[in-house]
């Protein structure tokens, strides 16, 4: 249960650190703390108050008017509040129209935006909790600190919603949102692979599949978004069996249908299989805690999207295969994140399948090179993201898988380009095999 609990929590602090729920929440209240605490101060010690010079706050001894400043900043923050969400409303709309539904979670975790929403939010809560303060019975009092406080914070809105305006401008932008799922991407290949990849690649392990009746069923249907590797270990080596995942994080499982297969069924009972079920995260959406497939594919769709008849738009399509080039450069650079795992050494305890660097530059590619048959801007920047990975690896396979796409863009393009950019093709694909036979 407290296995289960950790997988939950990790799960909750990623969804709940990308929307709009956990940091806004956290900055009202604290700024509303800081008000009411601030005003019981000042009422406790007048002295805080005379630090204040007059030429900022000089009606002292009138509580109306803090009453009415505080009350007018409220009033107007939360009219500002209001335009705040319409804007953000508006730019989600249009992001998920214009480009694609699943690029949103990018927007949602956007920390500007959720400055934003948490300083208005917590400039309108720290002046609803000093307002009791500001009374006229049984003695009058003006919080004079407190209200020097929300107008510093009211500026400090003002300035805040100008910056906010001009950074919604720019993530509206196809350049910034697809840059920003690029870096997001990164972020996570250098988490699941942090090492750099070695001058000779690994010999691909097969090992004996376990029986058929030994299988882990999912209790309900989503897509695996997070796999807790460590707690696997743990249970595999308690129980003294091998587990096998029969599908990787990332992909869609139907409730019922194996999650995984263990190697001695008779060692493991239905409440033990809950121990392991425990360590799945398991949802209705991806996410990229673990799943680096999914932010290649959420700049495939865009690409895509700027490549309809509707759209037409090849720069943009252009500017989504650079930063597709720019992900399988770091990926080809890093040593594969591991799918067997052993404890003792020889011991084959976990396997973990994960998508390949064939599967990995298909969903990359693929699909930009099949509906860019007939355009030869698209087609040519294909080519030259191939040439781009080339560059980087020296591995004689990866080149070869290389070559292979291009010669896909080529083919695809011939009967579909006029004979002057089937040659600019020919000579980008000949300068790509031209490398890959000169490197050593």
């Amino acid at each position: 249960m407290i296995e289960r609990l950790r997988v939950l929590y990790r799960s909750a602090m990623y969804a709940l650190r990308g929307g709009f729920l956990i940091r806004p929440l956290v900055i009202a209240v604290v700024l509303g703390a800081v008000g009411a605490v601030l005003s019981s101060l000042e009422e406790a010690t007048p002295q805080i108050g005379a630090l204040i010079p007059s030429i900022l706050f000089p009606s002292r001894q009138d509580p109306g008017v803090a009453q009415v400043i505080l009350s007018s900043i409220a009033t107007s923050i939360m009219t500002v509040v209001s335009i705040v969400f319409a804007i953000l409303l508006m730019t989600l709309t249009l992001a998920s129209t214009q480009f694609s539904p699943r690029i949103l979670i990018s927007f949602v975790r956007d920390r500007t935006t959720q400055w934003t929403l948490g300083v208005f939010l917590g400039t309108f809560s720290y002046c609803m909790a000093a307002l009791p303060a500001a009374r006229a019975l049984p003695h009058p009092f003006v919080p004079v600190a407190t209200v020097t406080g929300a107008m510093a914070l009211a500026l400090v809105c003002v300035g805040w919603l100008i910056y906010f305006i001009h950074h919604i401008s720019q993530s509206i932008s196809v350049n910034h949102i697809v840059d920003r799922i690029a870096r997001e991407t990164e972020l996570v290949i250098e988490e699941l692979m942090p090492h750099p990849r070695g001058p000779f690649l690994l010999p691909v392990r097969n090992e004996a599949r376990p029986p058929d009746d030994g299988a882990i069923l999912s209790p309900r249907s989503g897509y695996i978004r997070y796999v807790d590797i460590n707690r696997l270990m743990d249970l595999a080596k308690a129980y003294r069996i091998s587990l096998y995942l029969e599908r990787r994080v990332g992909q869609f499982v139907p409730a019922g249908i194996p999650l995984a297969r263990v190697s001695k069924p008779e060692r493991v009972s239905a409440n033990s299989a809950l121990d392991f079920i425990a360590a799945f995260d398991i949802g209705p959406t991806r996410t990229m805690q673990q799943d680096v497939e999914f932010g290649i594919i959420q700049i495939v769709d865009i690409a895509l999207r700027a490549m309809s008849p509707a759209v037409n738009d090849p720069s943009t399509a252009i500017s989504c295969v650079d930063h597709l080039s720019r992900i399988m450069i770091l990926w080809v650079s890093r040593m594969p994140p591991p799918s067997h795992y052993y404890a003792p050494p020889h011991v084959l305890r976990l396997f973990m399948p994960s998508i390949d660097f064939d599967g990995l530059l298909d969903t990359a590619f693929e699909q930009i090179r099949h509906y860019a048959a007939a355009d030869i801007a698209v087609s040519l920047r294909l080519l030259r993201a191939f040439r781009d990975i080339a560059t980087v690896t020296e591995h004689v396979d990866l080149h070869h898988k290389l070559i292979a796409r291009a010669q896909r863009v080529a083919d695809g393009c011939a009967g579909q380009l006029p004979k002057d950019d089937l040659k600019k093709l020919q000579q980008r694909l000949t300068a790509l095999e031209t490398l890959i036979v000169a490197a050593p």
